[in-house]
């Protein structure tokens, strides 16, 4: 039995060390890099529209929904942001010229990307904890103007 199990394992690790030396082809590279190139280039021309929309209703609107707009915008630049990243990444990945580079550059790619979540979940909580305490103070600051004027 441990004979079979070990005979199995080592045609096992056979095939993986074979496919961590497996070359990928020039032209396949070239034709991910000129994909991602493309798609960057249409995020690129679809950001900017968003730009202008969100330009326009920001100028539309009043104070409170500025604040929107901030949000608004800032959701998109994290959107344009990680599609930015992600089609880095995919011309990162088309470099690779073996199995077990690949796997490195995914892996740092993911790592990088994980600090990014946690630095904006930290923004995040930030930001909303300061329009709450803005938003108390403007409450208590138009309580005490209403008192003021009833007392």
């Amino acid at each position: 039995m441990t004979t079979e199990t070990n005979t199995a394992f080592e045609g096992f690790k056979d095939a993986f060390k074979d496919i961590q030396n497996l070359e990928v082809p020039e032209a396949a590279r070239e034709f991910v890099k000129k994909s991602a190139n493309t798609a960057k280039d249409r995020t690129a021309e679809v950001f900017a529209g968003s730009e202008r929309v969100t330009a326009a209703v920001e100028n539309a609107v009043t104070e409170s929904v500025a604040e929107a707009g901030k949000i608004s915008r800032n959701i998109q630049q994290a959107i344009y942001d990680d599609a930015q990243a992600f089609f880095a990444g995919i011309d990162k990945l088309a470099s690779a010229k073996s199995f077990s580079e690949a796997v490195e550059i995914q892996s740092s790619l993911l790592r990088s990307r994980g600090e990014v979540f946690v630095s904006r979940a930290k923004a995040t909580a930030d930001y909303v904890g300061q329009l709450a305490a803005n938003g108390a103070k403007s409450a208590q600051d138009n309580f005490a103007k209403v008192y003021n004027k009833t007392a």
